[in-house]
């Protein structure tokens, strides 16, 4: 009876994650160097996401509440995505990965504000910069400012 009960139930997992899966097709790179590369060759701003993966409660919902949804994976087709996370625990990330992070912190967020999006330029330089995150209600807010800094 327990294996029936496994098999009815296993169309409805599989949809349940294929669902899930397809919220995470955003590509984000975690090189600021490859990140340089693509913005110079697509002559796209860099939207830099930096976030503490691990420990930082804002950065988690707007990962749910703004990255995974169509609305920002439509937006992002207009940026080259890097992904900056700077999590308490250092397994997380190799090494290289930790120095290169903390190199863009001191860079680009100077205050150590999380989350934080930097747009940047292929000439490097700083474009617009967005801060904080309390409520869904912020969504909307975030949407407006990456429609607004986009290249056209």
């Amino acid at each position: 009876m327990k294996n029936f009960f496994i098999l009815l139930l296993f169309p409805f997992l599989v949809n349940a994650q294929n669902n899930s899966v397809d919220t995470q097709e955003t590509d984000w790179l975690t090189d600021y160097n490859s990140a340089q590369i693509m913005a110079k060759k697509t002559n796209s701003n860099i939207l830099m996401y930096f976030t503490g993966s691990d420990w930082c409660s804002p950065c988690k919902a707007l990962k749910k509440d703004l990255f995974e949804t169509d609305q920002f994976k439509e937006v992002a087709k207009d940026y080259v995505l890097l992904y900056v996370d700077l999590p308490r625990k250092k397994d997380r990330l190799t090494p290289d990965e930790m120095k290169q992070n903390k190199e863009l912190l001191s860079q680009w967020n100077k205050r150590g504000i999380f989350p934080l999006i930097s747009l940047v330029s292929t000439e490097e330089k700083e474009v617009a910069t967005l801060s904080g995150y309390g409520t869904k209600g912020d969504v909307e807010k975030y949407m407006d400012f990456l429609r607004r800094n986009r290249k056209m």
